[in-house]
């Protein structure tokens, strides 16, 4: 069994940046896909991004340029760096790990607000 931990939540100013971190247990971090997920008020969990355990990455259309997810297999730990915040970035954000991209895993989520 893998557990997530997500950290780095917050309010933000739209055009502002934060960087999510999931911390995760388990000793085979390094072979996993890791990914977040989000989910906004009154809307379906949607994909953001997803990185392989060779740090290969992968975005959803709408976050490429401005979210850049990463990985310290060392520290057993996947980051999400968030930039240029828009409102429409609020939402809950989740980590999640697998042996592919489907995630296999879930984190608990990290409230995300972007607002003035």
């Amino acid at each position: 069994q893998v557990q997530l931990v997500e950290s780095g939540g917050g309010l933000v100013q739209p055009g502002g940046s934060l960087r999510l971190s999931c911390a995760a247990s388990g000793s085979i971090f390094r072979a996993y896909v890791m990914g977040w997920y989000r989910q906004a008020p009154g809307k379906q969990r949607e994909w953001v991004a997803h990185i392989t355990g060779g740090g290969v990455t992968n975005y959803a259309t709408s976050m490429e340029g401005r979210f850049t997810i990463s990985r310290d297999n060392g520290k057993n730990t996947v980051y999400l760096q968030m930039n240029s915040l828009k409102p429409e970035d609020t939402a809950v954000y989740y980590c999640t790990g697998g042996i592919t991209s489907a995630p296999m895993y879930w984190g608990q989520g990290t409230q995300v607000t972007v607002s003035s």
